[in-house]
């Protein structure tokens, strides 16, 4: 028998997927005390957290010495051949953006782990989120709630979320000669990142591939010397991500199913508010969704997590396209309003404009 709350019986939720969407996801869906399960089939890397995704991390009651992290203060830009400056961003210098408040760099490791920890632990906030490891989908009814997975077994569920990231997804030409250097680990790690151009057919290789210190000194001996180096350092596993970016979808949910982070709205990393948008996505459904839901209200909340989160998606992944081939498109003014974006406040403030007395 489910577990009773102040609100009524908890919803049960299944979540595809367990990587940090999925598991923002279930530490959003779990502090409204319902029942969450994570059906999982990450590499280790550095990830910059902006203005706006600390909020749903405070939210979410983050422990920041865990992220191990490294204040974003701004940013350096070089060019990759010549060694010189092109432009210099100091977000101290800009508290219309920042609101006087900083991100942070972090490994996604750390980050991953800290979202694992506050969806799982035992003394959290709610039922702790279950992990079902090795567990693959194979059949969804988005409309009934029901994952039937690829062992025979069917899962029934009052809501599901697909967040099995950017498997499935197209990939835009880009000429880019980009070097990015993000400090993490309190300053103890520098991540080294190198953007270049990706000649090879698409359909013969995965998004996601491990290269030899060998084969990247080969595809970027382009690079001015000072920044060639790093290169020659490298250490295994050196891994080659492509960059990518989904086309506009028609729509994010059906019946009883919705759609979050990359799997709707991967986008190219020029804002640097891919986990931004994982972390408010997850927020989102959260707030739409308290104990004392029931499973027939689902349908109209996903619609309003739709309104509220397909249109910021949607320009987060228009722009940091366009970032790539529009210099002018390269506005404060846009930045001004992804960062200082409060998807709890304004999730909240919907939330009793539309559903207040509801539940």
């Amino acid at each position: 028998m489910a577990e009773r709350t102040p609100g009524g019986p908890p919803l049960c939720i299944a979540i595809i997927g367990a990587g940090l969407c999925g598991l923002a996801a279930a530490v959003s869906l779990r502090r409204q005390y319902h029942r969450v399960e994570l059906m999982n089939k990450e590499i280790g890397a550095a990830i910059s957290m902006q203005v706006n995704t600390m909020c749903v991390l405070e939210y979410f009651g983050y422990n920041k010495d865990n992220l191990q992290g490294v204040d974003f203060v701004g940013i350096i830009n070089f060019s990759s051949t010549r060694g010189e400056v092109k432009e210099m961003i100091n977000l101290k210098d800009l508290p219309d953006i920042t609101g006087g408040r900083m991100g942070i760099n972090c490994l996604r490791t750390d980050i991953h782990n800290e979202l694992k920890h506050l969806a799982m632990d035992e003394n959290g906030v709610g039922p702790p989120a279950r992990l079902h490891l090795g567990q693959e989908v194979v059949l969804c009814d988005p409309v009934e709630g029901k994952l039937t997975m690829k062992n025979g077994e069917i899962h029934d569920a009052d809501l599901i979320i697909g967040s099995d990231g950017i498997h499935r997804v197209t990939l835009p030409e880009q000429r880019l000669g980009v070097l990015g250097l993000h400090p993490c680990r309190h300053g103890n790690v520098i991540n080294v990142v190198a953007d270049h151009t990706d000649d090879r057919d698409q359909d013969k290789h995965a998004w996601s591939e491990i290269a030899t210190v060998e084969e990247v000194v080969e595809q970027l001996k382009h690079f001015h010397p000072r920044y060639f180096n790093f290169f020659k350092l490298g250490e295994q596993p050196i891994i080659q991500w492509q960059l990518r970016a989904l086309p506009l979808l028609p729509t994010w949910i059906n019946g009883r199913t919705a759609l979050l982070g990359d799997t709707v709205h991967t986008t190219l990393p020029t804002l640097g508010q891919g986990a931004a948008m994982v972390f408010e996505d997850a927020a989102t459904i959260g707030c739409l969704i308290p104990m004392g839901t029931h499973r027939e209200d689902i349908p109209a909340r996903l619609e309003a997590y739709q309104s509220l989160r397909k249109p910021q998606g949607e320009l987060v992944n228009r722009e940091s396209l366009e970032q790539t081939t529009i210099p002018s498109k390269r506005a404060q003014e846009l930045r001004t309003v992804i960062h200082r974006y409060d998807a709890v406040e304004i999730t909240k403030k919907y939330f009793k404009d539309h559903f207040e007395g509801a539940t």
